[in-house]
């Protein structure tokens, strides 16, 4: 995406409420004496402001929607599904700057968390988080430690996908435990595991994808810092893959874990 959306919405909300302002501070009472008809831009505003601050409000500072481009967190997260971010389980941002004004609340391991990528901030990602300030992350033959435990995991099966989906169909279907919860992780029996240790630096978080041998993540270009935490996805609210034709009536409504 090459525009900020963020930042257009807050200028249309500013300029159309200052539009707004100015015309009853101003020049209403003038053009009433004069008899004269409201000007086409001042009734825009008044028609869009109210919208724009309800729309900038529930988007900053309540919950934003996004959609899902890719597979990297299959089969938590399919192509094509429409999502929900809580904005506020990480603390509360202003937009545009991102700076955080109250709140304390931090991702717990397990979430399913957005941020902006460190190494393009305008572009958001969606990954779990596995690792915490503080821990030692290893990934050896499709297997996670953290801070020297395997993270145990059971097979129930391999993966049967549809439309762009099925990209990943045949792919080992395991339930990962991270003790805090279980969740769901894909491993293609295609490709080879990449394998490291991280330590993960205080005020920062190391991600994963749940697709493990398809997934741009920290095991490539290093950890999460707290700043660029967006929120955290909890709930599918349409799932339709525009490009794969498929519409997937029975995940709306659905509770990401």
């Amino acid at each position: 995406m090459n525009f900020d959306l963020e930042l257009i919405l807050l200028l249309a909300t500013v300029i159309s409420g200052i539009i707004v302002w100015f015309d009853k501070a101003y020049l209403q009472a003038k053009r009433v004496q004069k008899r004269r008809a409201e000007p086409w831009y001042v009734d825009q505003a008044k028609s869009f402001f109210p919208i724009l601050i309800i729309v900038l409000i529930l988007r900053s500072f309540i919950a934003e929607p996004f959609r899902i481009p890719s597979g990297s967190m299959m089969p938590t997260l399919l192509h094509g599904d429409f999502i929900l971010v809580n904005k506020f389980a990480y603390g509360v941002r202003l937009p545009v700057s991102h700076t955080k004004i109250f709140g304390s609340g931090q991702p717990e391991r397990g979430d399913v968390a957005v941020f902006r990528y460190p190494q393009n901030p305008s572009l958001d990602y969606i990954k779990r988080v596995v690792g915490l300030p503080g821990d030692m992350i290893e990934y050896r033959n499709k297997q996670l430690f953290i801070n020297n435990k395997r993270m145990p995991q059971t097979k129930v099966g391999h993966f049967i996908g549809e439309g762009r989906d099925a990209a990943m169909s045949g792919a080992e279907q395991k339930i990962e435990n991270l003790q805090t919860l279980e969740h769901e992780v894909l491993l293609s029996q295609k490709r080879f595991p990449i394998n490291g240790a991280w330590q993960v630096p205080e005020g920062h978080y190391f991600v994963m994808g749940d697709n493990r041998d398809n997934s741009n993540d920290s095991r490539y270009w290093g950890t999460v810092p707290e700043e660029n935490l967006v929120g955290k996805a909890f709930f599918i609210w349409l799932s339709w893959d525009f490009s794969g034709g498929q519409f997937k009536a029975h995940r709306i409504g659905t509770s990401i874990r």
